[in-house]
């Protein structure tokens, strides 16, 4: 992708089934656990780079022993930071003492069975320390304390933190994460406190009620209860006192989650690759999570798959499929591939079958799967031309006649070089057009002056801004005639609120080509309407709220709105023809099967709380403010 969007966090969560002492005599060391959580985390560092953080929770440890630890950092190499700083605890250890894994659980922090990582990404409310999770809420009752991480965006916190005003409580922060975790926590005391009434009725001893809570507690219960009002995508994993722990997911799959189980540990992670390397194991043995159910991991080590929310259709996020995961998962790649193989024919299109006359090329780093499947399409192509040609010859053909034709290829070069890691959206919007300019350079002597075609593929387009100021001139100066961007995927048109950072309409080229096309062709009453719905639905329960802003690129077909958007990005020093090639909705769908959330494409939000997004994000746009529609 040239337009940096950060997006998603990760989560690891590593449930260790057997004491210590197991790993120490099994694998040598009793930091078996943290050195696999340790993994999952730098396997995930593709996803948040703006903070990270570790808990963990010792079981059955006596009164006055701390049982919880947490270490977070914003350094710029956060997961090396927590774990130097774990480790600095073991180094002032005696060495002898330090191997014992009895008095390591003891005396040690993070020698613990239940461990939870989380590498962050902040879309809302600042990137200070105290945004880093897991976020701990403390009380004394062992089983009332809860560590939460997530990777989740709600569209309705105002609706939750408001929930939690009239319960009579009073947050201290106005924002997600400690909405959720007061959210989540209100409910977890209320099933204690249930819990606990009722064993006091029978007679039992506070001690041993303690005792039965935590052996008893109705996990899934508490969750349903909690995340009843829910509006977003989430992938949300907790840690309670006792040692329970779960991960939960939302009901239409938004955002993605799989685990790993055998008779010594439990992991459930953001991506599948992590946990394959890490454990060395095959693609079938890890497990996608379901929309709406929970992994629970209680205390005594039992685990169980439990159904939470929904069932609703599931719309899992295919821009996580198309950028976001790494692209070592099998099905990703694959995936990746046949969206390049698939805009084959409008890419013959667009450089006038000239295959001849053509280089082909990709943006690095994430679009290099789909050219691996935009090659393989043109090869197939030419497969059949050279069929074509060869039966033409008839019997009247030369060695040299055949050769000229079975050796065909596509003209592969390796044009554009990712120069500097120019982190863009950490720079003030006014500024980032005078760095983005440096982001790329060009292999020289690659494309015939003024003869060749040039067609790059990336996998997304979203502002444009590194395209318009970077790329498209910098390939210019290698003279082509005519410049070709495709797009792996389709136009993003809509904000995204469920965890990615594309949240303003404003941003998006092709929202600002179908504007412009509005007000070119006399339609700036479409506006205006749009703009007096968008005010309106303010007031329509979010249930019944509907996405207003299609309205504003109905007029237009995909072809009209790429060619203003070429038209857009093409500044006046550019000597080359530019077109742009987006991939279709029905082509996305093809190539992406089992993920079929596309809001971001099409406007087709999974939950109520998306058309309130959109709408509000519109309103913004049309009265001038920068600001986030959630």
């Amino acid at each position: 992708m040239t337009d940096a969007v950060n997006h998603e966090c990760g989560i690891a969560l590593v449930r260790l089934l057997k004491p210590l002492e197991y790993y120490q005599l099994k694998y040598g060391t009793w930091k078996y656990g943290l050195n696999k959580l340790y993994l999952l985390m730098e396997k995930q560092h593709n996803r948040g780079q703006d903070g990270a953080g570790v808990a963990s929770v010792k079981l059955d440890l006596k009164p006055g022993k701390p049982f919880i630890h947490v270490e977070r950092s914003v350094k710029a190499a956060a997961i090396n930071a927590i774990f130097k700083a774990i480790q600095r605890q073991s180094e002032k250890a005696d060495k002898e003492l330090e191997s014992d894994p009895f008095w390591a659980k003891e005396n040690l922090p993070f020698a613990a069975e239940v461990l939870l990582g989380h590498l962050r990404y902040g879309t809302y409310g600042g990137n200070d320390i105290e945004k880093v999770h897991p976020v701990l809420r403390v009380n004394n009752w062992k089983t009332r304390n809860l560590l939460l991480a997530g990777n989740f965006n709600l569209t309705n916190v105002d609706e939750l933190f408001r929930i939690l005003v009239e319960l009579g409580q009073h947050p201290r922060d106005f924002s997600d994460t400690v909405t959720m975790l007061e959210n989540v926590g209100h409910f977890l005391d209320r099933e204690i406190q249930h819990d606990f009434d009722n064993y006091k009725k029978q007679g039992i001893e506070n001690e041993d009620i303690t005792e039965l809570i935590a052996n008893n507690l109705n996990v899934p219960n508490m969750l349903r209860e909690a995340s009843k009002k829910w509006d977003g995508g989430y992938a949300i994993a907790g840690l309670l006192g006792h040692g329970d722990a779960f991960v939960i997911r939302d009901p239409w799959g938004i955002r993605p989650a799989y685990y790993y189980k055998n008779d010594e540990i439990v992991i459930v992670t953001s991506e599948r690759p992590a946990i394959q390397t890490v454990m060395n194991v095959d693609f079938s043995d890890v497990n996608e999570l379901d929309p709406g159910s929970g992994i629970i991991i209680k205390k005594n080590g039992a685990v169980s798959i439990e159904k939470i929310r929904g069932p609703f259709e599931k719309r899992s996020c295919s821009f996580e499929r198309i950028y976001f995961s790494r692209g070592s998962d099998q099905e990703i790649y694959q995936e990746r591939k046949m969206l390049g193989e698939l805009l084959t024919p409008q890419i013959i299109e667009a450089i006038d079958h000239d295959l001849d006359n053509t280089v082909f090329s990709f943006i690095p780093n994430t679009a290099e799967s789909a050219f691996y499947g935009m090659v393989h399409g043109v090869e197939t192509y030419m497969k059949n031309e050279k069929k074509e040609k060869i039966l033409k010859l008839g019997n009247n053909y030369t060695m040299e006649d055949l050769d000229s034709i079975i050796f065909l290829r596509p003209r592969v070069e390796k044009v554009a070089l990712k120069d500097i890691k120019l982190r863009t959206f950490i720079t003030q919007d006014s500024h980032r057009d005078d760095l983005v300019g440096h982001v790329y350079d060009i292999t020289y002597g690659t494309v015939r002056e003024n003869k060749d075609n040039l067609v790059v593929i990336d996998d997304s387009i979203v502002r444009g801004t590194t395209l318009k100021y970077s790329i498209i001139k910098i390939l210019d100066r290698l003279k082509p005639k005519r410049i070709i961007i495709v797009s792996s995927s389709p136009q993003i048109r809509y904000p995204d609120c469920y965890g990615i950072d594309m949240a303003k309409l404003g941003d998006f080229i092709a929202f600002r080509a179908a504007m412009a096309l509005l007000k070119e062709t006399g339609r700036q009453h479409i506006i205006n309407e749009v703009y007096r719905k968008a005010k309106d639905s303010e007031s329509v329960p979010r249930e019944e709220t509907i996405n207003h802003v299609r309205e504003i690129y109905r007029p237009f077909t995909p072809e009209q709105i790429s060619g203003k958007i070429a038209d857009m990005l093409k500044t006046p020093d550019v000597k080359a023809e530019v077109r742009i090639v987006y991939q279709s909705i029905e082509n996305l769908h093809k190539a992406i099967p089992n993920h079929l959330g596309d809001w971001y494409f099409t406007g087709d939000y999974p939950t109520p709380g998306g058309n309130r997004v959109v709408n509000r994000s519109f309103r913004n746009f049309i009265e001038g403010k920068n600001v986030r529609a959630y």
